[in-house]
C-alpha cells in the first residue's frame, strides 16, 4: 500500500509538473510575441537595401570606410545652399570684401570657370545674379551695394563673352543671408554674388 501510494504521488507530481510546464510554455509564447511586437514598434524603422536583405548587420558592416570599429568618426562638414547648388550646376558664387563691389582676384578665377560652363555646357541657360551683403549697414545702403556687386559680376561675364540678354541682376542686400551667425566668417559668406541658373 505504501508502495502504491508513493507511486501514485510520483505520477501525480509528474503529471502536475507536466501541466505546469506545458501551460507555462503556452503562456510565454503570446507574451513573448507581444513583447517582441512592442520592441519592434519602439525601434526606428531601418531600410535595408534589397541586395542585403537577410544578411546580418554587424558593426563591421556599419563602420565608416577607413575607420576602425569603435573609432570616432569626424562629422561631415555642413554644405551651404550655395555649395549644394554649385554641386548640381557647376556654377560657383563669388565673394566680396567688406563694403566693396570690385571683383577680387580669387573671384576672377571662379568667374572664368563659370563662363566656360555657361558658354559650353549650358549655352541656353538663363542666369540671375543675386547681389547679397552682410548684416551691417542700413537696408537701403545694402540694397544699393548688392546691386553694384551683381552688376560688376554681370559686366565681368559679358566681357568674357556671355550674351548680356541671358543675364538678369537683382539685389537682396542683407535680406537673404546664407549664414546667420554674427561673426566675420559668416559675414564673408553673406557678401556674395549668387548665381541662379534656369534652363
Amino acid at each position: 500500500m505504501k508502495r502504491s501510494l508513493a507511486l501514485f504521488t510520483i505520477v501525480v507530481f509528474l503529471a502536475g509538473l507536466f501541466l505546469v510546464t506545458g501551460c507555462a510554455r503556452k503562456a510565454v509564447k503570446p507574451e513573448g510575441k507581444a513583447v517582441k511586437e512592442e520592441v519592434e514598434k519602439a525601434m526606428p524603422e531601418e531600410t535595408i537595401p534589397e541586395d542585403r536583405v537577410g544578411e546580418g548587420a554587424g558593426l563591421e558592416e556599419d563602420a565608416v570606410e577607413g575607420a576602425a570599429v569603435g573609432e570616432e568618426v569626424a562629422p561631415a562638414e555642413e554644405v551651404t545652399p550655395a555649395e549644394e547648388e554649385a554641386m548640381v550646376t557647376g556654377i560657383e558664387d563669388v565673394f566680396f570684401d567688406y563694403d566693396r563691389y570690385s571683383i577680387r582676384e580669387d573671384a576672377r578665377a571662379t568667374l572664368e570657370k563659370n563662363v566656360k560652363i555657361l558658354l559650353n555646357g549650358k549655352k541656353d541657360a538663363r542666369i540671375v545674379i543675386e547681389g547679397h551683403c552682410d548684416e551691417r549697414g542700413t537696408v537701403e545702403y545694402n540694397i544699393a551695394l548688392g546691386q553694384r556687386r551683381a552688376d560688376a559680376v554681370k559686366k565681368y561675364l559679358v566681357d568674357l563673352g556671355v550674351d548680356p540678354s541671358r543675364i538678369t541682376t537683382v539685389s537682396y542686400g542683407k535680406e537673404k543671408p546664407f549664414c546667420f551667425e554674427h561673426n566675420e566668417q559668416c559675414w564673408q559668406e553673406n557678401r556674395r554674388a549668387h548665381f541662379v541658373i534656369s534652363e
